[in-house]
């Protein structure tokens, strides 16, 4: 039974490696769904200034980028 259990953990963690972004900001930590089956792009790290570099990233813009840093002060 733990055998069943774990492999399922492990198909689960491979699904969202694949099919979300997990951008850290500098207060918090964003997911968005990735537009393709990916692993690139996984973990974005956004703290700082590094966040206008991410806007060239077609991926992430297309993956709804752009909104979320309208949130966030410059």
């Amino acid at each position: 039974m733990k055998k069943i259990v774990g492999i399922c953990v492990l198909i689960g963690v491979a699904w969202a490696l694949l099919r979300f972004h997990f951008i850290l900001l500098d207060s918090r930590v964003k997911v968005l769904a990735k537009s393709d089956l990916t692993l690139a792009q996984t973990f974005v790290d956004a703290r700082g200034a590094k966040k206008m570099r991410l806007l060239l990233d077609p991926d992430l813009v297309k993956a709804g980028l752009k909104d979320i840093l309208k949130e966030f002060p410059k």
